[in-house]
């Protein structure tokens, strides 16, 4: 698992061909946490700035996240060059610091103060507006309406400066470096509007709209305030997996010191206690003691693991048993933890067609905003009303059609959905990979590793006497070969104790011998064993032989997962057609296929040609989702329409594929299928909830049927709209949909 996942991160981190080149350059990636990205304009204009940067390979930015994943040459840039590159862009940039939320916190507490503001100075000059329309000052004293107008001035006036430097600053930085950003529009909007109170009131005019504007930048702040909250609940995956680092690390120094340092401190070779209830700090060998160890994390099974001096164990587990000594073999950052952090970040930093859709329209969208705005004005004066109310709607434009909805669309369900298959122990490596398995309408399977899981066990059909196995065992456990640990397993699941040999030899490729006082004892190959086997019925895979007793086949098999005929049934049931290709033996093929009840199968089939039948699928117009593990799985799972990995496969193997999934259970292949076409139908529902307020709102304000202050309103809503839309995915209850009746078509 550990090899796979590294070989997972550098190709999916190095964002395109991962094989390897002796002589390509050095690559290495860095996050970068950009805080003022806003729309999907900000987006393009980063990975523009960063792409055209001396020794930057690739960029992605992600706007649910407000980060930026450089993939770069170490020996012609630098992180610090990358930020300089990012500040001439006109963002503010830092590296990431991973399972920290310090930007997240800082944004609110700057919020938080200017909201209160903005609401406080609303609330008075409210109160002075409501005494002037009430009539409570008198028609006849002019006097007192224009202080009431010069008290609200004194207090809009410092309150909107203050409240509105969010949206000032952000929108200043767009503007010297030649861009625009949805703040541009939101500020026009909240300067003209108190510009245009104050011009009034310097006239001494009767309407003016300091209550307004004060009421447009408290309604602004809350819906952004609203806005960031709900992205911290749409925090990813890889932030929420590396907040289970354990922070600090009680170590034992060569003098027999003991002392806490942070996990960050630690380097391979110190000596680690890991109290029981503890999180494990890094990776690292079991030195001394025995408990049992929850490796859900790792592993995706619930039942915590037994270890003792020898074993590895991994960051972030916890030590659910008694206290542990650990030699630690990593530093913080190369842990298998931070390996599968760097995985999920790099599959949600990916964007896939449907978000570089909704880029593509948010980038064009922006310059549109300020033309309709300045139509707006033009068409109203040119009809004949006064400045003042062509302005006023020229201002709801402005605020009403800036794309924040558009541009969360997609990136919000894509977080939600990953966040939501790596709780269930699948990790998704593309964006665009959920789009592909949403569309899939055919499933092939390879069979061993990926319907079986892929290891011999001893077959419970055959009578083996206890002490047989046991002498057995006591031979098999000298050796790692599959089926002399599959007889070990199958001793041990039987209770049956047994002492490991002593001076045992192991012959590659025919077995294990012991001399004994009784004459040598072999365990291994029939030709090994001295065994001539004449009847077909036969059939072992290892023979023991030991003198004056007869010789004893112990026949293997490789069991079908538990839950695969349950799995495939569904899907069955659902509509998927089913077909298995294996390059295993024909006749296990055709057993395995039979329990499982899949009438489409084939054994002994060769890489060739697995690839070959794949293209003939795409070919007679099917959407083909390949689940396999071995390296002859690796063409077929490249040629798929997308692609699935045990976490036990191959390094090739799940380099080549979308998703990997860990634990025993084959349910994952479902539950992936269902998010996916779930998360499909969600971020269609938020383009249309994009696409409704647009066509609803812009034409009214344009018409003049809406205020700045509705405008905002209706702007912040429509962006909490579609981010508490995406946050249904990660607790709803799902069901697999059947598959559509013109995807049964192509079947």
């Amino acid at each position: 698992m550990e090899g796979a996942v590294k070989a997972e991160v550098q190709k999916t981190t190095d964002f395109g061909d991962s094989r390897p080149d002796a002589h390509a350059p050095a690559r290495e990636t860095q996050i970068f946490t950009v805080p003022a990205i806003m729309c999907g304009g900000c987006l393009r204009t980063i990975e523009t700035a960063l792409e055209a940067t001396p020794g930057v390979f690739s960029a992605r930015a992600n706007l649910s996240a407000r980060r930026v994943t450089v993939n770069f040459d170490p020996a012609i840039t630098s992180p610090e060059l990358i930020i300089v590159a990012i500040k001439a862009a006109g963002f503010a940039a830092a590296p990431l610091i991973e399972g920290r939320d310090e930007v997240h916190a800082a944004r609110l507490s700057e919020l938080l103060p200017r909201v209160g503001v903005a609401g406080f100075a609303a609330a008075n000059i409210m109160l002075l507006s409501v005494s002037v329309w009430s009539g409570h000052a008198s028609d006849m004293d002019e006097n007192m309406k224009t202080l009431f107008h010069w008290i609200s001035a004194l207090i809009a006036l410092p309150a909107i400066a203050y409240a509105g430097q969010p949206f000032f600053r952000s929108a200043a930085g767009a503007i010297r470096s030649r861009r625009l950003n949805m703040d541009v529009p939101i500020s026009l909007g909240i300067l003209l509007a108190t510009a245009m109170s104050f011009a009034q009131t310097m006239r001494g005019t009767a309407h003016v709209y300091f209550d307004a504007a004060t009421m447009l930048v408290f309604f602004l702040l809350v819906g952004r305030l609203l806005d960031e909250s709900m992205r911290a609940r749409t925090r990813s995956a890889a932030e929420n997996l590396m907040s289970l680092k354990a922070l600090t690390a009680t170590i034992v120094d060569d003098d027999g010191s003991v002392r806490q340092i942070p996990s960050r401190a630690l380097v391979p070779g110190m000596k680690m206690i890991v109290a029981a209830g503890e999180r494990i700090a890094a990776d690292g060998i079991v030195i001394d003691g025995a408990s049992e160890i929850d490796e859900s994390l790792i592993s995706g099974e619930t039942l915590p693991t037994s270890v003792g001096a020898g074993d590895r164990v991994h960051a972030g587990t916890l030590n659910a048993g008694a206290p542990l000594r650990v030699e630690t073999t990593a530093t913080e950052d190369n842990t298998l933890l931070a390996e599968l952090s760097r995985l999920m970040m790099a599959g949600e930093q990916t964007r896939g067609r449907y978000v570089r859709l909704a880029d593509r329209a948010a980038r064009f969208y922006a310059p549109a905003v300020h033309v309709l705005g300045l139509a707006t004005l033009i068409g109203w004066l040119v009809a004949g009303f006064g400045w003042e109310i062509a302005l006023t709607n020229a201002i709801a434009v402005l605020i009403i059609t800036c794309p924040c909805a558009l541009a969360l669309a997609v990136p919000a369900v894509q977080v939600a959905a990953i966040s939501r298959l790596f709780s269930d122990g699948v990790l998704v490596k593309a964006a665009d990979g959920l789009e592909r398995l949403a569309e899939v309408d055919t499933i092939v399977f390879d069979k061993t590793g990926t319907l079986s899981l892929g290891e011999p066990s001893l077959a419970l059909d055959q009578p083996i006497d206890s002490d047989v196995l046991a002498r057995a065992a006591g031979l098999a456990i000298m050796s790692r070969h599959p089926y002399a640990q599959a007889m070990v397993r199958a001793a041990r699941a039987r209770g049956i104790s047994f002492e490991p040999q002593k001076s045992v030899t192991e012959v590659p490729g025919s077995g294990l011998s012991v001399v004994t006082p009784e004459g040598e004892e072999r365990l291994g190959s029939a030709r090994w064993t001295g065994i001539e086997v004449t009847d077909p019925r036969q059939v072992a895979s290892l023979w023991y032989s030991r003198p004056g007793r007869a010789s004893v086949g112990f026949r293997f098999e490789d069991r079908l997962r538990s839950d695969a005929a349950e799995t495939v049934g569904a899907l069955q049931a659902a509509g998927y057609h089913i077909e298995i290709l294996s390059g295993d033996r024909p006749d296990a093929v055709a057993d395995a296929a039979k329990a499982l009840g899949v009438a489409d199968f084939r054994g002994g089939v060769r890489p060739e040609e697995k690839l070959a039948r794949l293209t003939q699928l795409k070919a007679s117009g099917r959407s083909t989702l390949m689940v396999g593990d071995g390296l002859n799985d690796a063409p077929a799972l490249a040629a798929g329409h997308a692609s699935l990995s045990p976490s036990a496969a191959a390094d090739i193997s799940q380099n080549a594929a979308d998703a990997v999934f860990q634990g025993e259970k084959l349910g994952s292949v479902i539950e992936t299928l269902k998010v996916a076409r779930r998360a499909h139908r969600m971020a269609l529902e938020n383009f249309g909830i994009a696409i409704v307020y647009n066509i609803a709102f812009v034409p009214m304000a344009v018409l003049g049927f809406v205020t700045p202050l509705l405008a905002a309103i209706a702007m912040s809503t429509s962006s909490i709209l579609v981010t508490g839309n995406a946050l249904r995915l990660r607790s709803m209850r799902l069901k697999l949909d059947r598959v559509s009746a013109k995807e049964q078509g192509n079947c």
